[in-house]
């Protein structure tokens, strides 16, 4: 490394830069993203510095005593291979402490994150385009709009994120420009969902369901005032069949992939009922 690069927390204007930079690699962020993830941990964010302009970022964003999610990992093309970003990531994974940290990388990084001790869990494809209007909800569902984390919003979430995460739901769910639903079939929760306006289009995130035709009614109920000719993204677990099929039936086609590793114990969550990631970044 040529010249050493300072390295520290990221104030709230800085974690906007990070997310301007995913959007300059093309991953497409959320238009509140910044404000959402930076309630959950907002000394989970860390850049490095040369002569006080920005040259990488890196967020590892801690949830409870046992779980981390890694996110944000992105050095400026200008100053990669000198070393900068792997000192960042080190200082980052420190922030983790003994917590299993969680990540969804590119999958040409697959190996050098290995080499960091993550293990590949699964695949994640992100399916996009214009969506088709064909679906057909059932009647037997009752839908509710969501402003706020409710307890069994939170029970559902925790069969499919391996921490509580409450501040970071508060924060997401009353988010300007996010709509968020929730489908009750008899007075229990079967599903529920948000759809997150983004740089381009929207990202149903997440989309956590028991079964498909649950899903298909938070789908349906999110898209029905969704403008004609526009672009929806949903990032969607490999294993879950249903859910690849489901992103199919609506019309989308693959366009991007992760692979989701663990370092540290990896976490029992329900993927049958993940229809749709919360977020790469925060997990």
């Amino acid at each position: 490394m040529s010249e050493l690069a300072e390295i520290r927390v990221l104030t709230g204007a800085e974690i906007e830069e990070a997310v301007a930079w995913a959007a300059r690699e093309g991953w497409n962020p959320g238009r509140q993203d910044a404000s959402c993830f930076a309630a959950q941990d907002p000394q989970g964010f860390f850049g490095a510095f040369l002569d006080g302009r920005m040259i990488a970022c890196i967020s590892v964003v801690t949830y409870g005593e046992a779980f981390a999610f890694l996110g944000f990992y992105i050095v400026d093309p200008a100053h990669r291979g000198k070393g900068h970003g792997f000192a960042l990531w080190q200082r980052a994974l420190d922030h983790a402490g003994h917590r299993t940290v969680g990540l969804d990388g590119v999958v040409d990084q697959q190996e050098n994150y290995r080499r960091s001790g993550f293990d590949l869990a699964w695949r994640n494809i992100r399916f996009g385009g214009v969506p088709k209007t064909g679906l057909k909800p059932s009647d037997d569902f009752t839908l509710t709009w969501l402003d706020g984390v409710t307890s069994d919003v939170a029970a559902l979430d925790a069969r499919v994120f391996p921490a509580p995460r409450p501040d970071f739901w508060q924060a997401w769910l009353s988010a300007p420009g996010h709509v968020s639903i929730a489908a009750y079939d008899e007075g229990h929760i079967c599903a529920f969902g948000t759809l997150r306006r983004c740089q381009t289009g929207a990202k149903i995130a997440p989309l956590v369901a028991t079964s498909r035709a649950a899903a298909v009614a938070v789908l349906v109920g999110l898209l029905r005032d969704w403008p004609a000719g526009e672009e929806i993204f949903i990032d969607v677990p490999e294993p879950n069949g249903a859910a690849v099929a489901l992103a199919r039936d609506l019309g989308l086609a693959p366009v991007f992939e992760t692979a989701r590793m663990y370092r540290g114990r990896k976490p029992e969550v329900a993927r049958d009922l993940i229809f749709g990631v919360t977020s790469f970044e925060l997990g």
